[in-house]
């Protein structure tokens, strides 16, 4: 498959945390692990902030009530996570496009429409989170790749882009748990010796916990605390650790809410451990020839599949909340 690749948006990338997925393992040194005030005050005001990059605390009610489709939202998070390990994105891109469609999703309703509306949405959220953090972003149709149910238009995602930024505010430089992971590491592990394996643990188990609905009720910072000591435990030295000390890492941290997290991240994570390797199948591309219409073909009824595409793209919904009939 050939694919279009732009150069990037320079003055959209995001610099924190660019360190933490450059491929080099970080050392502390005798200065960097004395954390000077001016780093500690950044971390207390992620933590002061990061309150303001995430859905309201009834966010995770509306699941449990039916008000939102669960399974739909693991659906679209399980198909960013696809595309992010296709295009090898980095993590932080696959987290930011969950992150924008829990926050859209938590201000405005999505029409009834069959999951269209979804996979919208999820391109969408996507887009925008490769814009602001790779150097180089497929074009839109080729991002619509690995089970994509449905293929939409580059004007409608840019449509629905828009929509995204209107709602959000334009504001996508969101605290995350990539902003703590390699602090609190650093906090952990003063040598120095495993922050490499401690933060790359870490990210792993932040991703593939992502689809868990029960994790929305947990903060950037708890999150990220979490998966520290979850990764420390695999670690010798480093496993007798106690977690309820993690709260001294910097002000702001709350005990009861880091150790919350800490035992559901446990007990998913050694749930994760108990399930068999998955199967490997290999992918069969398929692609159709378009072919000249003939006579018969134009008496086509109205539940074809072309004329339901041109249908959803030609949708007004993310411009004025009108749905497709």
């Amino acid at each position: 498959m050939s694919v279009t690749w732009s150069n990037g948006f320079p003055d959209l990338l995001c610099g924190e945390d660019s360190g933490v997925f450059s491929g080099e393992s970080p050392e502390c040194s005798s200065s960097d692990l004395e954390y000077s005030v001016s780093a500690e005050e950044s971390i207390a005001g992620f933590i002061e902030d990061e309150r303001n990059f995430v859905p309201g605390f009834d966010y995770l009610t509306r699941f449990q009530t039916q008000s939102l489709d669960a399974s739909a939202r693991e659906e679209s998070v399980a198909w960013i996570l696809k595309v992010q390990a296709y295009y090898n994105f980095q993590p932080l891109t696959a987290y930011l496009s969950v992150n924008y469609m829990d926050r859209f999703l938590y201000i405005r309703r999505l029409p009834q429409n069959k999951g269209w509306p979804w996979q919208l949405l999820s391109v969408a959220c996507l887009s925008l989170a490769a814009k602001m953090e790779e150097p180089l972003v497929p074009s839109l149709l080729d991002l619509q790749i690995e089970g994509a149910k449905f293929i939409f238009e580059t004007k409608t995602i840019r449509r629905m882009e828009l929509l995204v930024l209107t709602v959000l505010d334009w504001r996508l430089r969101s605290v995350t748990p990539f902003s703590f992971i390699d602090f609190f590491a650093c906090k952990l592990d003063t040598t120095g010796t495993f922050m490499g394996f401690l933060m790359s643990r870490a990210t792993e188990i932040i991703l593939s916990n992502i689809q868990e609905a029960s994790f929305l009720e947990h903060r950037p910072s708890s999150i990220a605390a979490a998966a520290i000591l979850c990764a420390a435990n695999e670690i010798p030295n480093l496993s007798l650790f106690n977690p309820e000390h993690a709260e001294s890492w910097c002000d702001g941290l709350s005990k009861e809410k880091i150790m919350s997290c800490y035992r559901l991240m446990q007990e998913l994570v050694l749930n994760d451990s108990r399930r068999p390797p998955p199967k490997f199948v290999p992918q069969l591309r398929v692609t159709i020839r378009a072919r000249m219409r003939s006579s018969s073909d134009s008496s086509t009824s109205s539940s074809s599949p072309s004329f339901k595409r041109r249908k959803l793209n030609n949708c007004l919904w993310v411009e004025d909340d009108k749905g497709c009939s």
